[in-house]
């Protein structure tokens, strides 16, 4: 809202009596330029502040109020009034306001100290607000927790700290095809694999295939995240072309690589067997994935949600973790799991050793044969659609 002639010199006059601790005289001079026509959320927030410092909290939320009617989207208002419903002892209600201010709160780096105070007042306020809220509810239901033992409440519990604003929701955020209706879930059932014992079973034969391969070919290892000069790289700007986490390929896009392959026969014969997901120019895809001591790969999401990844432990040091999610999980050597990439994801290397997992894509256990083959026929026609 565009401040009239009368407002803007109202408002600096008063902003001046503030810094003289003048509230009275600010006051004043703000309700005249009110009666004299001036229009302008400022001008009420401003009242406000001048009330506030006067100690009449009551009334300064009317005012609050009456330049949030003028601007609903008025980050300083909003502030203000959650600051205010505090001082009146409604710390819930401020909590929920405070929610809002901080959902269109500008840049944090670009507040003046004063206000980036008062946004670390404010998340205080909401993070007490959610532990109470979350811990009262827990209380709620553990009774029926207790009726009902023997069950598995994950879902559930995850289900009361995303209510209670503990947790985000995590969606599929894909960055090529959304599979629709298809449940957001970090990490699948086991049980959708029978297959995964057996590549267990092989996890000393494929490390010792890895290790040979770190001793004569480590410089095949090459970094994963390489953005063409120009790309806005985001995230990655410390990973990009850093050979802190850097993959050596036995398939690529869909594409055996031969060279490689031949060299890991035990490895290349079970992946072969096994149920990898075949999108000619796409997938499979089955790598080496190595991690450097004390590198973090940020968080980010794959290309879709029609595929799932397979992760296989094959050197592993002490404090290495993956979050799928709001899901946080430890490798275990012999242990390999699957889940959805396409769920924001990360992965920390805390250690002072490198850490080195087989990675390879398979479909989403939930697609149908029909599904599968009707997402291949897309994805073909889309890449011929993009080479005109």
């Amino acid at each position: 809202m565009t401040a009239l002639p009368q407002a803007a010199a109202a408002i600096q006059q008063a902003q001046s009596l503030f810094q003289q601790s003048r509230p009275e005289q600010a006051l004043k001079i703000l309700r005249a330029a009110e009666a004299a026509g001036a229009r302008d959320a400022a001008i009420p927030l401003n009242i406000g502040l001048a009330l506030r410092m006067l100690g009449d909290f009551a009334g300064a939320l009317v005012e609050v109020e009456r330049a949030l009617a003028l601007d609903p989207y008025d980050f300083l208002a909003l502030l203000s009034k959650g600051k205010l419903l505090e001082l009146v002892g409604r710390r819930n209600a401020a909590a929920k306001v405070y929610v809002n201010a901080l959902k269109i709160m500008p840049p944090e780096d670009r507040l003046p100290p004063p206000l980036k105070s008062a946004v670390t007042a404010a998340k205080g306020v909401v993070a007490a607000r959610n532990n109470a809220l979350a811990e009262h509810l827990r209380q709620a239901t553990e009774p029926l927790k207790e009726a009902f033992s023997g069950e598995n409440f994950t879902r559930f519990d995850e289900c009361l700290d995303i209510f209670s604003g503990l947790r985000k929701a995590y969606v599929h955020e894909p960055l090529l095809l959304n599979f629709p209706r298809l449940p957001a879930i970090p990490f699948f059932d086991r049980a959708h694999f029978p297959w995964l014992a057996e590549l267990e079973a092989a996890t000393p034969d494929i490390r010792d295939e890895l290790m040979r391969l770190l001793r004569e070919d480590q410089d095949r290892f090459r970094p994963y995240i390489q953005f063409s000069p120009g790309a806005p790289v985001n995230q990655w700007v410390d990973l990009n072309h850093s050979p802190s986490w850097s993959t050596l390929f036995l398939w690529e896009n869909g594409d055996q690589n031969p060279a490689i392959c031949g060299k890991c026969p035990k490895t290349t014969a079970l992946l072969s067997r096994l149920p990898m997901a075949a999108q000619p120019g796409l997938a499979p895809t089955a790598m080496f994935s190595a991690l450097a001591p004390r590198t973090k790969i940020p968080p980010h999401t794959g290309s879709t949600n029609a595929r799932s990844i397979v992760h296989l432990p094959l050197v592993l040091p002490p404090d290495c973790r993956f979050r799928v999610g709001n899901e946080t999980r430890d490798w275990r050597m012999g242990e390999a799991w699957v889940f959805d990439d396409s769920i924001e994801h990360e992965a920390w290397n805390d250690s002072d050793e490198l850490r080195v997992i087989l990675i390879f894509d398979i479909w989403n256990p939930l697609l149908s044969e029909a599904e599968r083959a009707l997402v291949t026929a897309l994805l073909g026609a889309n890449r011929a659609f993009e080479a005109i």
